[in-house]
């Protein structure tokens, strides 16, 4: 292997891991950016209508999981619990990054998305113990669970994930073109 050959494959290997940074990095600082303001400005439990009936501002802490699952556990064994799956999350979406071909953008970006998203919120429980969700939709008195940023981001990326896995098993197992011609 020549030194040209080693200087390609560790610039394509740095632009790879930069675009993960660069996904992950932001969506981590606008998640703790935007939690930030919201700490700064409101009021715990103070909501503020942005779209009448629609969505509003409304300044939360999430002790539990999405939905406020275990919530209700004690506060170390709970964090623990959430930074050891989060750890997990992170080391896995990691390897699938690693393992996913250089071209295939939408793979790489909904694992950053997702990477960046777990990220925002542990970085809220190792701090605070819980994550301030903020974002509240509803119509009339039917209110989705409060989320973030980070929440976004998750969802977001677990559904471009799930369509770009969708869309590379059709490439490699094409339905059979002609399905008489084995009856």
């Amino acid at each position: 292997m020549t030194l040209a050959t080693v200087v390609k494959k560790i610039a394509e290997a740095s632009r790879r891991y930069l675009f993960l940074a660069a996904v992950a990095g932001t969506i981590l600082i606008l998640d703790q950016v935007t939690k930030a303001v919201i700490q700064q400005t409101m009021q715990l439990h103070e909501s503020i209508p942005i779209i009448n009936r629609l969505f509003s501002l409304t300044y939360i802490r999430n002790p539990g999981a999405a939905f406020g699952l275990f919530a209700e556990h004690g506060n170390g064994l709970r964090i623990a619990f959430f930074a050891t799956i989060s750890v997990v999350a992170i080391v896995f979406l990691w390897t699938l990054f690693v393992k996913t071909p250089k071209e295939a953008w939408l793979g790489r970006l909904s694992i950053a998305m997702v990477m960046g998203g777990a990220m925002g919120n542990l970085a809220d429980r190792l701090r605070f113990g819980d994550v301030t969700d903020f974002l509240d939709f509803y119509i009339g008195s039917y209110h989705w669970p409060a989320f973030n940023v980070a929440d976004s981001s998750i969802s977001i990326g677990v559904a471009l994930m799930i369509w770009y896995f969708i869309r590379e098993d059709r490439r490699a197992n094409p339905p059979d073109e002609n399905p008489s011609a084995h009856a």
